[in-house]
């Protein structure tokens, strides 16, 4: 359906009035959209069904082929992005690379409004040790912080924020698989901060 409606609109679209045009890349695009839902969604149920493989992991180094990957994809963007240095964890690398892409891609879309865009990745000890993304972008409601994980749960229009709900539940699944917790504190037009936790040590039942 998307490819028949994207050939249609561009090699047809001068025999459609200015309302057929419009119907029909609203129908591109939500064609397009219902695509990204469905990749999502098999991403979503792929991590909840691979094997975890076990090795020691630079979360740095991650964090910065992340990143610049974001400033690839828009390189008229300037956003201050710090990311702490040595950090490492022991669990999947494939599956952890996806949580970072998820929470500094998330970062960087929400900060997307702000002249001032900021970005940390890092660790803290209190209230207790975990690893976090930090940004200085639109933030949330913290009463409803408790909708953020949810699949399809969002707290921003798509219109605004493009996305599919999806990746945070993905976030979520991961650290559980891991036996760690995910949580986050933000304020609306105050930024965010995504926490996550995992164990030190293997020496638990998956």
């Amino acid at each position: 359906m998307r490819c028949f409606s994207e050939v249609l609109l561009e090699s047809h679209a001068s025999q459609l009035d200015a309302e057929g045009q419009e119907l029909l890349r609203r129908a591109c695009e939500a064609s397009q959209r219902m695509s990204r839902l469905i990749d999502d969604l098999l991403k979503l149920s792929r991590v909840g069904r691979s094997e975890l493989r076990w090795q020691p992991v630079n979360l740095t180094a991650l964090a910065e082929l992340v990143v610049a990957e974001l400033r690839k994809a828009e390189p008229a963007r300037t956003v201050a992005v710090v990311v702490g240095r040595n950090l490492w964890v022991e669990g999947d690398e494939r599956l952890l690379g996806i949580v970072l892409e998820n929470l500094l891609g998330n970062a960087w879309k929400f900060t997307g409004h702000r002249p001032d865009a900021r970005i940390e990745f890092g660790a803290s000890a209190e209230p207790e040790p975990a690893f976090f993304v930090r940004d200085n972008g639109v933030g949330f409601d913290p009463a409803h912080a408790g909708k953020l994980f949810g699949v399809f749960q969002r707290l921003h229009s798509a219109e605004e924020f493009p996305g599919t709900g999806i990746g945070l539940a993905t976030v979520q699944r991961i650290i559980k698989r891991h036996c760690g917790r995910v949580w986050a504190i933000g304020a609306v037009n105050g930024g965010a901060t995504f926490y996550f936790s995992l164990p030190e040590s293997r020496d638990f039942v998956l």
